[in-house]
């Protein structure tokens, strides 16, 4: 396995598991991981939340850790990245605003390179405009985003996850092994 520079596109509220799980274990394999966020520089942090599925109608919330980014948003430049990493929880929701992180994530869906988005990261993908004709999980109150940015919405198992060319995706945090494992063997191509 080669080592690959990936980059994590992540911000406030953050889902904590899935921004701290991939970050990690990407890192425990060899690859390089730059996490940033806009407006803020390598040494700064974001909040995490917590969501658990504890039998109610959605997830409950509850606070996370501090989460130190290692890059700086104001300085990166996709092309130097090999793959993308897109987290859920909040973060993306008010990401998705921001027209240079919009115009990173559609510079890997151009160079065709490997993203992994997880939960409510299909909000930062459907905002992109880089779902169309694809297939793509996310959290089931994504389904909507999905559908009008032109996707089809895999109804997973909270443990699965789906490949569509350079894109893996899944529900929630309890698919990392089956997320991770998808995303691993696309950047091993």
């Amino acid at each position: 396995m080669s080592s690959k520079r990936i980059l994590m596109i992540t911000g406030d509220f953050t889902e904590d598991y899935e921004t701290m799980v991939p970050f990690q274990a990407l890192l425990a394999v060899g690859h390089r991981v730059d996490a940033v966020c806009p407006g803020k520089a390598s040494g700064d942090t974001v909040a995490t939340a917590i969501h658990d599925f504890e039998g109610d109608q959605t997830y409950s919330e509850k606070p996370g850790h501090r989460f130190a980014l290692n890059a700086d948003f104001a300085t990166t430049n996709p092309a130097d990245y090999d793959a993308l990493v897109v987290p859920g929880g909040r973060a993306p929701e008010y990401l998705r605003l921001n027209k240079d992180v919009l115009a990173m994530v559609q510079h890997f869906f151009e160079a065709n390179k490997p993203v992994a988005a997880i939960c409510h990261g299909a909000q930062l993908l459907a905002a992109a405009n880089v779902l169309e004709g694809r297939q793509c999980s996310a959290y089931p109150a994504c389904q909507p985003e999905v559908e009008l940015a032109g996707g089809h919405f895999a109804n997973l198992d909270v443990t699965d996850a789906v490949t569509d060319g350079n894109l893996v995706t899944a529900p929630a945090w309890p698919a990392h092994p089956a997320w991770l494992a998808q995303f691993m063997a696309l950047l091993n191509k």
